[in-house]
């Protein structure tokens, strides 16, 4: 539990961000662990890593192949020194990076456990935002 830790959890979170935004579903699932669960902004369940790729494989493909964001981790909690919770805010932007309005915004819950000296997400339940 120390700077280092929140640094590693942004940077995690900073690589699902730009695999987003670059249409790369290996970097953004990078740190996805084999057995995690994922539950999507429509309460679609994935569990494990394999399922979670192939929904962002399709969603990048697909719905969300134009779709751009902004994340920023709002906290970081450590229930142990190897369990963390972050939460993430997601606000939609364009290609430059500027913000544009599609009456949501997201909020995100990981959790994520140290193994080995490295940080996996196990967790994440993502929710949209209304008129954020």
């Amino acid at each position: 539990m120390s700077q280092d830790d929140v640094a590693a959890i942004e940077a995690i979170v900073a690589d699902v961000e730009r695999g987003f935004n670059e249409n790369d579903a290996e970097l953004m699932n990078r740190h996805v662990a084999a057995d995690a669960t994922m539950v999507g902004v429509m309460g679609q369940q994935l569990d494990g890593r394999e399922a979670v790729m192939a929904a962002s494989v399709a969603g990048l493909a697909g719905a969300l192949a134009d779709e751009r964001a902004r994340y920023l981790v709002t906290d970081v909690t450590f229930v142990r020194p190897d369990v963390a919770l972050a939460h993430k805010r997601a606000w939609a932007v364009d290609a430059d990076g500027k913000d544009i309005d599609v009456g949501h915004a997201m909020v995100a819950l990981y959790v994520l456990t140290k193994d080995d000296g490295r940080w996996w997400i196990r967790a994440r339940q993502n929710t949209l935002v209304p008129g954020a």
